[in-house]
C-alpha cells in the first residue's frame, strides 16, 4: 500500500505535469504577446500587428475591419483570428484592454519546463481560514505592469511551519478556493520575486490543508503582458519557502 507521503508526492508530480501542459497550450499563459489598453491607442485606433481599428463603446470593445464590426465583451467570448491568434477584451477598474495570444509566441516556442523545489512533507501543514469580521477589504498594491490597483481580500489564512505561526491575507475565488499573493526569503533570489498560493475551499469550521509545495509562479513570470498584483502588506513570509515553483525554463 502506498504511503501518504508517496501519494502526496505522486499527486504533486501530476500537478506539475498539468501546470506545464496548461501554460504551454496553444493559447496558454506562454502564448500571450501583449495587453493593449484602448486609452493608450493612437487616434486611428490601431493595435500593432492586429487587423482593423479598435475602440470602446458603452463598456465594450468594438473592432471594425473591411466594413464588418465585431463586439467583444470584457472577459467574454474571445475572437479567434484566421491565423490562430486569440483576442479577448478585459477590464480593470473601468479601463478596457485587448489581449492577444499567439501559438507562435517566442516564449511558448522556447519553453522547456518549470523549475521547482523538490516535494517535501514538511510543507504540507494544517491551516485555518478566518474571514474578516468587518467583511471584505480592499488594499491598493502595485501590479507587474507598474500600475497600482485594488486587491480584494476576504480574510486571513493561518498556519504553522516549524512551530511558528504565520498569517497570509487571502482572497476567495468563485469556486471557494483561497488565493494568496506571497513573497518569502527566496523571492528574487532562488525563486521568482513573488508567487501565488491556492488552497482547496475551507471546511465549514475554516479548516484547510495548506500545501506549500504547490506555491506557483504568477502569470507575469511567463510574460510581460500580465498584470499580476504584488503581495499585500504582511504577505512576505519571514523564512525561505523552499517549496513550489521557482522559475520558467527555456532554451
Amino acid at each position: 500500500m502506498q504511503t501518504a507521503a508517496a501519494t502526496g508526492e505522486a499527486d504533486w508530480t501530476r500537478w506539475r505535469e498539468q501546470r506545464a501542459a496548461t501554460v504551454s497550450a496553444p493559447h496558454g499563459t506562454l502564448a500571450l504577446t501583449g495587453t493593449h489598453w484602448l486609452d493608450d491607442l493612437a487616434d486611428d485606433g490601431a493595435i500593432p500587428g492586429l487587423p482593423g481599428t479598435w475602440r470602446q463603446v458603452d463598456g465594450q470593445v468594438v473592432r471594425e475591419v473591411d466594413g464588418a464590426t465585431t463586439v467583444l465583451e470584457p472577459e467574454g467570448r474571445p475572437l479567434v483570428l484566421s491565423d490562430g491568434r486569440k483576442v479577448q477584451a478585459l477590464v480593470r477598474e473601468g479601463l478596457l484592454a485587448v489581449r492577444v495570444w499567439d501559438p507562435e509566441a517566442p516564449a511558448r516556442q522556447a519553453f522547456t519546463g518549470i523549475d521547482a523545489f523538490g516535494w517535501d512533507t514538511r510543507w504540507v501543514v494544517p491551516g485555518v481560514f478566518r474571514p474578516y469580521e468587518t467583511g471584505p477589504q480592499t488594499v491598493r498594491v502595485p501590479n507587474a505592469d507598474g500600475r497600482a490597483r485594488d486587491l480584494g481580500l476576504r480574510g486571513d489564512l493561518v498556519f504553522t511551519v516549524d512551530g511558528e505561526e504565520h498569517t497570509l491575507a487571502v482572497a476567495v475565488e468563485d469556486d471557494g478556493r483561497l488565493w494568496a499573493v506571497v513573497a518569502d526569503l527566496t523571492s528574487g533570489k532562488t525563486s521568482f520575486r513573488f508567487r501565488f498560493l491556492h488552497t482547496a475551499p475551507p471546511a465549514a469550521d475554516g479548516s484547510v490543508t495548506v500545501d506549500l509545495n504547490r506555491t506557483a509562479l504568477p502569470p507575469c513570470a511567463f510574460g510581460d503582458g500580465y498584470l499580476c498584483p504584488f503581495p499585500p502588506p504582511g504577505n512576505t513570509l519571514p523564512f525561505a519557502l523552499e517549496a513550489g515553483e521557482r522559475a520558467v525554463l527555456s532554451h
